[in-house]
């Protein structure tokens, strides 16, 4: 499974994994706990396939900044746990992704992405390479 089927829900700890679309949104279970969730289409829900970090000259997507996380780790978690100081959040950080923009990128942003990691971790989904939907669309529009 993919990064296109984990969710991040705003005002909900943790990741959470779409099971099923409803009439009034969809269906989500916690990576966390196991519990299921009914989210409506009011929630501000993001798709971690969606979303990137900003760097000094382009948006680095989640997935790898995943991967480098990955690379680093030997596949393992993170040194760096989420609840450090900021100063060694950076730290770490700068050692991923040496060019991310202090600016934009918080340490508050810094902490949700080694949580998710972990998170992902934990729940065995560790394969951050592009979807293979994306490819076999590409495939099919060179075919005709």
């Amino acid at each position: 499974m993919g990064l296109d089927k984990i969710l991040a829900i705003s005002g909900k700890p943790g990741l959470y994994q779409l099971k099923a679309q409803t009439r009034s949104g969809f269906v989500a279970e916690s990576l966390i706990d196991g519990k299921r969730i009914s989210v409506g289409l009011r929630n501000n829900v993001s798709l971690l396939s969606e979303i990137a970090i900003y760097t000094l000259t382009e948006e680095v997507p989640l997935r790898e900044v995943f991967k480098k996380i990955s690379e680093k780790e030997n596949g393992g978690k993170t040194a760096v746990g989420h609840k450090e100081s900021k100063d060694k959040l950076e730290e770490y950080f700068f050692g991923i992704l040496p060019d991310y923009d202090e600016d934009r990128v918080y340490p508050s942003d810094i902490k949700k992405v080694l949580q998710w990691y972990n998170l992902l971790q934990q729940n065995g989904i560790t394969d951050f390479s592009e979807e293979e939907q994306e490819e076999v669309a590409d495939e099919d529009k060179s075919a005709e």
